[in-house]
């Protein structure tokens, strides 16, 4: 439909193993409303994948889509590969140990779920590959102002805020 509410939800089995993202904690909801809001397909780096439940997301949303997810943990990125073959979706999802840098190419749509210090110091990279969004979540309500004022030092602008609790997201 039209407006989307009357769409099967997605399901979304995850073994966590030792990795983040299980979907029940509120950075990763924050994310996965972000993704259903702005993902119309194209490509999507999920930056700190750990289950990757993220990526997974975007590629049930989208089949033809270009998904990767990136973990400087090469233990996560096993259990992301792992969840991916849980889901049918391993052959759409490339999954690499590391993060982005200035070789990586831009994506549509990038989300960053990661911790507030961990984003303000990656915040150039993630804004650079960033060709249209970028979600960005881990951030505690004590931590916003650094994260917003890094954000407005680098030129961001029409920061949208939301929360869960205690725990913020701000899409760019």
């Amino acid at each position: 439909s039209a407006g989307g509410s009357t769409e099967a939800p997605i399901v979304i089995r995850i073994n966590p193993g030792m990795a983040f993202g299980t979907g029940t904690h509120e950075t990763t909801r924050l994310c996965l409303k972000a993704i259903e809001k702005y993902f119309r397909g194209g490509s999507f780096f999920d930056v700190g994948t750990g289950t990757g439940i993220l990526a997974i997301a975007a590629a049930k949303m989208f089949s033809d889509a270009h998904i990767a997810g990136y973990d400087t943990d090469a233990e996560a990125i096993e259990i992301a590969k792992e969840n991916a073959r849980l889901n049918d979706v391993e052959d759409r999802i490339d999954f690499r140990v590391g993060s982005v840098d200035e070789e990586t190419p831009s994506a549509d749509l990038v989300s960053a779920n990661l911790t507030a210090p961990v984003i303000v110091e990656l915040l150039p990279l993630l804004l650079g590959v960033s060709c249209g969004r970028l979600i960005l979540s881990g951030i505690l309500d004590s931590q916003i102002e650094m994260v917003q004022s890094r954000l407005l030092e680098l030129g961001a602008a029409d920061l949208e805020f939301s929360n869960d609790g205690e725990w913020f997201s701000i899409v760019v």
